[in-house]
């Protein structure tokens, strides 16, 4: 289990806060997929209080989410503190996480997001007075450092648990390194031995043997899930299982995993509107087909389509003919070794 001030999670596994992916149809999906806590794409702190509606939207919670972690990124003190007040009074959150992680330049250069990582002094000023304004939990999601020469994740980390942060998670890249090279999860170590708050390690987790891997590796409290889970909420449910029992379960079937997709574009649908959810679903339909047999004139024509029948139509066909190909596949390999019986 993981807990986050008095917040509770089922278990320790944490789908991260990725931007353009994590709205409530996604959520709810992995949550219903066994995630222990779900995090909600970034909102600006300004947007939040000029009252965009578009934002505002983006702070809903399904109650079938919950535990949930809603994300603010803003640089000015002022806005943010007033961000957090509101998040924390007007929406059924269960917990509030800063952002000092985002690499985008549109973020940083307002002096948000991983423009944090170079002053631990100016973390500690901003966690302290968020702290001070939330009945909630407040947390920060982090990177490592700005680049190999900056990296300064243990003070930053003591600098969120002095001021009152119920946890950090921290992502094993500089800004720097964007999603490139590789995650340094020996960093991710040091700060877990560093604080006493709870540490969530993320970077570098596609199978559910990494999540073991990195947990053994870091000693962290928990472990968070992003790119791993993009087109693939099998991958909470299976790593959930194995951190639990040590068994791996198989990856899903092409059927089940079209199946899943059409249920997250039905539930984006009932958030967004038809024509939206289609075309906010072509990247994730390129996700659930990713790996899948004879895919790729599938996933080319999806990319093209307006109407859910559409789609529909597309990837019944497909599945269809996958499991033609696979039933061929397998009285082949049947025959053969009759054969060789014989």
């Amino acid at each position: 289990m993981l807990k986050i001030g008095n917040v509770t999670m089922n278990n320790n596994v944490v789908l991260a806060p990725m931007a353009g992916v994590c709205n409530p149809a996604f959520r709810l999906i992995a949550k219903e997929f066994g995630c222990g806590l779900v995090c909600a794409e970034m909102v600006s702190d300004k947007a939040i209080l000029h009252g965009n509606q578009r934002t505002l939207e983006m702070l809903f919670v399904d109650e079938r989410e919950k535990p949930l972690s809603l994300q603010i990124f803003g640089g000015d003190k002022e806005s943010l503190v007033e961000a957090v007040k509101f998040v924390d009074q007007n929406t059924n959150a269960d917990i509030i996480d800063i952002n000092m992680g985002c690499p985008v330049p549109k973020v940083t250069k307002c002096d948000a997001g991983a423009r944090w990582l170079l002053d631990p002094k100016k973390i500690y000023e901003m966690v302290s007075y968020a702290a001070d304004a939330a009945k909630k939990p407040v947390t920060v999601k982090m990177r490592i450092g700005w680049d190999d020469e900056h990296i300064y994740a243990v003070e930053n980390a003591q600098a969120v648990e002095r001021a009152g942060g119920a946890a950090v998670s921290v992502h094993g890249r500089t800004r720097e390194q964007l999603y490139t090279g590789k995650a340094n999860w020996d960093i991710l170590r040091d700060v877990k031995q560093a604080v006493n708050i709870p540490v969530i390690g993320n970077g570098d987790v596609f199978t559910p043997e990494d999540a073991k891997r990195l947990l053994e590796h870091t000693n962290c409290d928990g472990v968070m899930i992003g790119r791993g889970a993009l087109g693939n909420p099998w991958m909470l449910y299976r790593t959930v299982h194995f951190l639990t029992t040590g068994d791996l379960l198989p990856d899903p079937s092409p059927k089940e995993k079209i199946r899943i997709a059409m249920l997250h574009m039905d539930r984006l649908a009932e958030l967004r509107g038809e024509r939206v959810a289609v075309r906010e679903m072509r990247k994730h339909l390129a996700w659930y087909l990713k790996g899948l047999p004879d895919s790729a004139a599938a996933k080319n024509l999806v990319m093209e389509l307006q109407s859910r029948a559409e789609v529909v139509t597309v990837l019944e066909e497909y599945v269809s003919r996958v499991d033609e190909m696979l039933a061929r596949d397998a009285a082949q390999a049947s025959e053969s070794g009759e054969s060789l019986v014989h």
